[in-house]
């Protein structure tokens, strides 16, 4: 019964010889089509804060860890996550320059990226391999400089600049798999 229809003895009706296909064609082309394309649901509430590790899972000692009296084992991340890692912290707690921290919390590059280590995620090959990508971005953009942290603290350095300039950084370490 492929393609046929129940008909009267010796009458042979099909999809094809009925003009179903067209009728049906016409019917959807005389449809008005959408006015505007669909705009995404937000929230009226707005969103919720979250923090900066989010999705990251947190490090915990284990009992050797606590017999040892030693601190618990870095969480594993990527280069790419720890460059995220460190946008995101920047972010919750404020950016500055000229120093690691200053006593509301505020942070520079360098203190981002030691905050994050210090709270368990990665180990400081992690952070030197970063810092080696972040490095190359810089080159690559043109604003040869010694280090990240000069990058940080140079006149006319914004926190969206330190922001992008991560980002950057760790799409490259993306695309090269770190």
């Amino acid at each position: 019964m492929s393609g046929t229809a129940l008909a009267p003895r010796g009458v042979h009706v099909s999809i094809e010889t009925s003009g179903l296909v067209e009728e049906i064609e016409q019917y959807l082309a005389s449809l008005p089509g959408p006015l505007h394309p669909p705009t995404p649901y937000v929230c009226p509430l707005g969103s919720t804060l979250q923090p900066w590790n989010a999705g990251h899972p947190l490090p915990h000692r284990t009992l050797l860890d606590r017999l040892v009296h030693r601190p618990a084992r870095p969480a594993d991340v990527t280069v790419a996550g720890h460059l995220r890692l460190t946008s995101r912290y920047l972010a919750a707690s404020g950016w500055l320059q000229g120093a690691l921290w200053d006593p509301r919390g505020r942070v520079c590059l360098l203190g981002a990226q030691a905050a994050v280590l210090a709270h368990g995620y990665g180990t400081p090959y992690t952070v030197r391999r970063a810092r080696a990508q972040v490095m190359e971005v810089l080159h690559a953009t043109g604003r040869p400089v010694d280090s990240p942290d000069a990058y940080n603290d140079r006149p006319g350095t914004t926190q969206a600049d330190v922001h992008l300039l991560l980002d950057n950084a760790a799409a490259r370490a993306l695309v090269l798999g770190i």
